[in-house]
């Protein structure tokens, strides 16, 4: 693909997750579904986060396609090293993550990660947009953008921190001390 067009690309998919993080926050407005996503719970789940992050690594792809449409490549190699950074140590794995998770523990058994009361709440096509296209998303920016991987250490440590970060916040609701 041409700069221009994987520009586009990288514009629209994040015109994509914009919209779905958007929809998303409006959805819990609505006083007569449960209240699965009250005070704050929304943020438990990796699924809303991988969206966030998506969301986030885009807009920094739009931000250094731009600049090296206009300053030719100069002065950004930071926004491009942080880039490839965010992509190889948490955009990447937490998609692919959160798409062989639910898909596997969908098939498996529903009820573990899905119920069929969701339904209700979620619409069928936010949650194939949420666990399913994700993925090839992701594939796609493997194969239109070379990235530079860190050394082993690096991306292993960022990726445990955050899972750390995740883990933290998760089981402290679940503890009684």
């Amino acid at each position: 693909m041409t700069k221009t067009s994987t520009c586009i690309y990288h514009f629209l998919v994040l015109s994509w997750y914009t919209f779905l993080n958007y929809y998303i926050s409006q959805e819990g407005k609505d006083e007569v579904k449960p209240k699965i996503l009250a005070n704050g719970a929304r943020w438990k789940y990796m699924t809303l986060l991988n969206l966030l992050l998506q969301t986030i690594f885009y807009g920094v792809t739009c931000l250094d396609d731009v600049l090296k449409r206009t300053k030719g490549g100069k002065d950004i190699k930071f926004l491009t090293a942080f880039r490839d950074l965010l992509f190889t140590t948490l955009a990447f794995p937490v998609s692919t993550f959160v798409f062989l998770a639910f898909w596997i523990l969908f098939l498996y058994n529903r009820d573990l990660i899905y119920p069929k009361v969701l339904d209700t709440v979620i619409p069928v096509w936010l949650n194939h947009a949420m666990h399913t296209f994700i993925f090839p998303i992701t594939l796609a920016e493997v194969v239109l953008r070379p990235h530079s991987y860190p050394s082993k250490k690096t991306g292993l440590t960022l990726l445990a921190a955050a899972s750390i970060a995740y883990i933290s916040r998760i089981c402290p609701q679940h503890w009684n001390f």
